[in-house]
């Protein structure tokens, strides 16, 4: 320890190091008089990152002990204790050093930014930015030995533990780095997980899937866990689904979704079907909509009796579904009382 530490006040080629720190240091009490988003806070966060490259892009250059990961981590903490809630990482991945930096909640502020060599030197090679905060996943190298990485961007978490995430598979091609493969083209509308995990070649990520009859915020609504693998061809992410998780709801949403459009367009077949008892099918109205809150289940899992609001004419109703074995099917329904 004490070693290092006389090499990091000794560096012979270094640039000032500690100046470079407490230029940071300046940044971050503006950011704090400023309440966290001083005018020309865009230009603040440049300066910042433009510090921090200059950091690792000198430390790579001099090679050795300032080139391993523990000593970057240990000065870029520095930086991120200067700059109040940050969280700086650093991360090997072949000959190239990915940095996952979350310095603000604000959209587009956080960025992965991979460094290696170019042209024989030391040097920043590109930069991703996303909304979340980046985590960044060594990965197995592509077929033909290009370094690869994965990076989750994580969004906050909800009360109910669901967060946003957005997943990457990053390759290397020549001096450049591309996104081969991206959650977000699986789930243009956005994926909504609720845990997930990268490890020994695969991520598993168990998420709400969206449905007819999904409301965010509510509890017992269907899950989904899928497996992402490597295809050995091409070295890009394969979908496998996996199982599910309260299926009963998506199930029951079908039936209750099927319910209004036989409604609303006057199919008697199909209300026959999914409503037995012809007196409960003479109190639907035509009007009758789905209202967006939580259906009310009689267990937690597996439920049988399942109360699901809707509305008829700004009037409130509860519909009763019972479940007979695979099938739901409406058993009761009426206006709610005031």
């Amino acid at each position: 320890m004490l070693g290092a530490a006389v090499l990091v006040t000794d560096r012979p080629d270094a640039a000032g190091p500690l100046d470079r720190l407490d230029q940071f240091r300046t940044l971050a009490r503006a950011r704090s008089l400023g309440n966290g988003a001083p005018d020309g806070s865009a230009d603040a966060y440049r300066e910042m990152y433009a510090l921090l490259d200059e950091e690792i892009v000198e430390s790579l250059g001099t090679g050795g002990l300032y080139a391993s990961t523990g000593f970057l981590q240990d000065r870029l903490d520095a930086f991120g204790e200067a700059w109040g809630a940050a969280a700086v990482d650093v991360v090997r991945v072949g000959r190239l050093m990915v940095g996952a930096f979350q310095m603000s909640d604000a959209p587009g502020v956080n960025s992965v930014r991979v460094y290696g060599r170019l042209g024989g030197e030391a040097a920043l090679l590109t930069t991703l930015s996303r909304d979340g905060r980046p985590v960044v996943y060594p990965w197995a190298p592509a077929p033909g030995g290009a370094a690869q990485f994965v990076t989750a961007w994580e969004g906050p978490a909800t009360g109910r533990g669901i967060r946003a995430l957005r997943l990457d598979l990053v390759r290397q091609h020549g001096d450049d780095l591309r996104v081969v493969w991206s959650s977000s083209d699986l789930f243009p509308e956005g994926l909504m997980a609720r845990a997930y995990s990268v490890r020994s070649g695969e991520i598993r990520v168990r998420y709400e899937p969206d449905y007819p009859g999904h409301t965010p915020g509510c509890e017992g609504q269907t899950e989904a866990e899928d497996v992402f693998r490597a295809a050995p061809e091409s070295g890009t992410l394969v979908r496998r689904a996996g199982r599910e998780v309260n299926a009963w709801h998506r199930e029951l949403r079908a039936t209750v979704t099927q319910l209004f459009d036989a409604l609303a367009s006057g199919d008697e077949a199909s209300l026959t079907k999914l409503v037995v008892d012809a007196q409960v099918r003479r109190r639907l109205p035509s009007t009758l909509r789905p209202d967006t809150a939580c259906d009310a289940a009689d267990s937690t899992t597996n439920p049988q009796s399942v109360s699901v609001a809707a509305m008829a004419e700004h009037t409130p109703w509860a519909l009763t579904f019972q479940r007979g074995g695979a099938r739901w099917r409406l058993v009761a329904a009426g206006p709610v009382l005031p």
